[in-house]
Parts: C-alpha cells; sequence; structure tokens
C-alpha cells in the first residue's frame, strides 16, 4: 500500500466524519492534526508542508510562499467551498490540485441565511436582550409574505434559498453572472440587474465568491440603492461588503438593518457593527451543523482518495 500524509489545517475536519476518516486512513493516508490549534500562519504553514502530499485546508492561508515550500504537495483538498484562502494562479504554476467540497454545505448555509432573514424581520436578538434585560417591549416585526428576496449568486445555497424563501410565499430576484434559466423558470425567479434588484428587494441576501469584481460589491453606492426598510443579509463572504459604508448606512437608518455571519476580519474585534442595536452578528457559524461537517468530511475525503488514485476530485477549481 502506498504510503501519502496529510496535514489536517482544517480545525473542523474528521469528528464529525468518523467512517470518512477510517475510510482514508486504511487507504494509507497518515493524517496529522493541526498542531497549533488555530489557522496556521503563511510562515508556519510553509515551515511544516514540505513534509506533507495532501492539505487538508481550512482558513490558513496558502499563498504563493506556503506553495513554494511544498515540494511532494498533490492536492489542497478544502473542507469547504470558499477558496479565497488559496492562491489559485501558485497552485497551477506549482501542478497542486485544489479541490473543494461543493455542496455539502449548501443545505446548512441556506437554513442560516433564513435563520438570520427571520431573525432581522421579527427582530429576535433584540426581543432576547430586552427581555434578558427585565424589558418588555412591543416590537413590531414585517411578514415575509409577498415580499421580495434579491438573491445575489444562484449557485447551490442561493437556490436553496430560493427554495425556503418560496415556502414564505416571497417574490424572488436574482442577479448572477451565470445564469440558471430552468432554475429559475420552475421557481419563478426573476434575473434582474444589480442595481435592479437592490432598488425592489426587501431583503438581499449574498452568496457570491470573493473575485476581483465582486470585492466590496456591497458598498455606500449600492446600499444606497436599497430601500429603507430592506435588510441586508450576508453568509457568504465579509470581504463582499464594505463594513463601514454598511454600517453607517445602518446608524443613519438608510436600511433598516443587516445581518452577518462572516467579517472581513475574523474575529471582527473592536468593529462598529457590533455597537448597532439592528445588526446582528454570527460566529461563522452558517456551515456548522453536525449534518453539513459531516458531508463535508465526506466530500473532502472523496476528493482526496480520487486524486491519490489518479483520478479527477469531485470539485476542481485549479
Amino acid at each position: 500500500m502506498t504510503h501519502y500524509k496529510a496535514l489536517v489545517a482544517s480545525r473542523s475536519f474528521g469528528p464529525n466524519c468518523p467512517d470518512a476518516v477510517r475510510r482514508l486512513i486504511s487507504s494509507g493516508v497518515e493524517l496529522v492534526s493541526n498542531p497549533w490549534g488555530r489557522a496556521p500562519s503563511e510562515a508556519e504553514l510553509a515551515g511544516v508542508i514540505g513534509d506533507f502530499d495532501v492539505l487538508i485546508s481550512g482558513t490558513e492561508p496558502v499563498t504563493a510562499r506556503v506553495l513554494e515550500s511544498a515540494h511532494r504537495l498533490k492536492l489542497i483538498a478544502k473542507h469547504g467551498v470558499g477558496f479565497d484562502n488559496i492562491d489559485l494562479d501558485a497552485a497551477r504554476a506549482h501542478h497542486v490540485i485544489v479541490a473543494i467540497a461543493g455542496g455539502a454545505i449548501a443545505d446548512s448555509v441556506a437554513d442560516m441565511a433564513m435563520a438570520l432573514l427571520l431573525a432581522c424581520a421579527r427582530q429576535i436578538p433584540q426581543g432576547d436582550r430586552a427581555v434578558r434585560a427585565g424589558q418588555w417591549p412591543r416590537i413590531v416585526g414585517v411578514e415575509l409574505r409577498d415580499k421580495t428576496l434579491g438573491v445575489v449568486g444562484l449557485g447551490q445555497i442561493g437556490r436553496e434559498v430560493v427554495r425556503r424563501a418560496k415556502g414564505f410565499g416571497m417574490h424572488i430576484v436574482a442577479y448572477d453572472v451565470l445564469r440558471h434559466e430552468s432554475f429559475a423558470q420552475e421557481y419563478s425567479v426573476r434575473y434582474l440587474s444589480l442595481d435592479e434588484l437592490l432598488a425592489e428587494s426587501d431583503f438581499v441576501t449574498l452568496h457570491a465568491p470573493v473575485t476581483d469584481e465582486s470585492r466590496f460589491l456591497i458598498n455606500a453606492t449600492t446600499l444606497a440603492q436599497m430601500k429603507p426598510t430592506a435588510y441586508l443579509i450576508n453568509t457568504a463572504r465579509g470581504e463582499l461588503v464594505d463594513e463601514r459604508a454598511l454600517a453607517e448606512a445602518l446608524r443613519e437608518r438608510r436600511i433598516a438593518g443587516a445581518a452577518c455571519d462572516v467579517f472581513s476580519k475574523e474575529p471582527p474585534g473592536d468593529n462598529e457593527l457590533l455597537k448597532l442595536d439592528n445588526f446582528i452578528a454570527a460566529p461563522h457559524s452558517a456551515g456548522q451543523t453536525h449534518d453539513g461537517l459531516r458531508k463535508l468530511g465526506e466530500v473532502t475525503v472523496e476528493n482526496i482518495l480520487r486524486v491519490l488514485d489518479g483520478h479527477a476530485p469531485l470539485y476542481r477549481v485549479a
């Protein structure tokens, strides 16, 4: 049996997918656990990566410097679906395959997006804080039926959000550079430009990747196009939103509220958004369900075994 070594940089890989881990080990893959107890720095990762054939990636920076030290590396198997922490061009230059666990946490993230949407609509965290403080306010929210939901990014997660929102009787509009026409027709989704979507939507939910074009997609200009009664939900990536512009819009009540599971810096530290009563925060936990982590592990292991066996992974991005 050929012996391979895999560095488990992801801190969430393993506990929720024991069968998949056993399958990996029985196939001749030695797993080396994250020795840092956190995401390693660029220097830390570069210092050890030369001994490994596989990197099971979390949020650590996989840069050109790291890949220059990765003399044996065959595969970066992302234990997740976002890959903005990985330098894809450098990976290609060093002939390292990059694969993601596509679709594994679509349900989990879509559930969280709807949970945050409902939390905004009914101000659930604000009500919880008030009752705990001995208050009994008559909080007035909004219903979802006949409201318009704008979905920015109609990929696997965005489509799952649409399925859920339809159950609440919402109208759906979408913006995406790639169109899924059959799905849009089935669920009565109207494609709009981003400007049109922002102007029309009562709730806007972000499900786009971070690219040079989408970075700070939500900024002072685009926020100004939203209704003053509208809410913004972000369970995708913090870098999609200019957080200072969002804080200003919330403080001046130019939009009604926002909820974010992701931030440009995590943990967010002394972020001005956290001081606002019309902002809801979550600790990047949208994909953190027992079911989602099990599926993430299973797809990650399948990607690893396919590549080590000389085949294409399920979801290759580089």
